[in-house]
Parts: structure tokens; C-alpha cells; sequence
């Protein structure tokens, strides 16, 4: 098994995969542990939609115009809805995102996250409809509940080009006593 170390350095973004589809096992056991990702007070206030069907993930793919279209190929999504009567919703989902996507390298499975929250369908037109709008035209999203990504799943097409040495030390501040 990978170490967190190893799937921090080897997980990447991935758009293509090779059409196998995650068993549903293996599905259920990332749902597992990403239900032990940290929440405000405990609210574990996210949810996931677990999305096989080629055609509605085609229809996801045309949720924006932008950044998206890479879904209609993916054999499987994960759609992250958080609670909006709990004030820290966003930052729920997204802890619960992040840990689905680590729980995905680890179980061998390549992802790539679509941000839906705040995003409009076409970008040309920030104004006009959002992505999260489109989506409830088709998708079960109940009332109180709002998208805030989908999270492409399966197994990569090509294995990820390596990580670039960076040096992010200008990024961080040191405050000493």
C-alpha cells in the first residue's frame, strides 16, 4: 500500500483513462473513508452522488463550456453536494473532495476534480447560468444541498508525467516568537 508520501507525489490530474470501470466495491470503500474526512464541528455535512451511466456523465461533461467536456469519456464521477444550511459547507466538501482523490490514488484509480460552485456554463457569460443550475435540471441534487465539484474517476490512460522539482519556499511565512 502507498504511503501518504508517495501518493502525494505520484497523484495527478488525469483527463483520459483506458474505459474500466471502478467495481463497486471499490467505489464503496472510497465513500468509506472519505466519510472520515474532518468537518467543522463533526457536521460531516457533505454528500456524494455516484455517477456510471455514460449518458448522464455526457451530460455532466456539457455543464460548462469550459474544463469539463473530458467527463463524457470518464466511466465514473462523483458529484461532491454539500449542505448549505451548514455555514462552512464549502470548505466541508472540498476537505471531503480532496481526501475522495487521495483515497483514489491509493486504491490505484486515477481522478481529476471539475469545479461546479460558482462556475458558469459558459464562460463567456459569468453572469449568466451556473453550472450547479444546470446540473438540478437532471440530476437529483435535493433542495438545501449545492454541487460544489465532480470528482472523474477510473483508471488512467497513460501513467501521469512526473512532478517538476519546484522550490516553494517563497511561499511560506515563519512567524517566531
Amino acid at each position: 500500500m502507498k504511503t501518504l508520501t508517495e501518493i502525494l507525489q505520484t497523484r495527478r490530474s488525469t483527463r483520459k483513462f483506458d474505459g474500466r470501470k471502478p467495481g463497486r466495491d471499490v467505489i464503496e470503500e472510497l465513500l468509506r473513508l472519505t466519510f472520515m474526512a474532518p468537518s467543522s464541528k463533526n457536521t460531516r455535512s457533505t454528500r456524494f452522488m455516484v455517477v456510471e451511466d455514460g449518458e448522464t456523465l455526457a451530460k455532466i461533461s456539457r455543464m460548462r463550456d469550459f474544463g469539463s467536456a473530458f467527463l463524457a469519456d470518464a466511466p465514473c464521477a462523483i458529484v461532491v453536494l454539500g449542505d448549505t444550511a451548514t455555514d462552512l459547507w464549502v470548505d466541508n466538501a472540498a476537505i471531503s473532495a480532496t481526501i475522495l482523490q487521495l483515497a483514489a490514488e491509493q486504491a490505484g484509480l486515477a481522478s481529476c476534480w471539475v469545479h461546479i460552485n460558482g462556475r458558469p456554463c459558459r464562460q463567456a457569460e459569468p453572469e449568466g447560468e451556473q453550472a450547479g443550475d444546470y446540473l438540478r435540471t437532471f440530476l437529483p441534487v435535493p433542495a438545501g444541498w449545492e454541487p460544489l465539484c465532480v470528482v472523474a474517476l477510473g483508471y488512467a490512460a497513460e501513467p501521469p508525467r512526473p512532478r517538476t522539482a519546484k522550490d516553494d519556499s517563497d511561499k511560506v511565512i515563519w512567524v517566531n516568537g
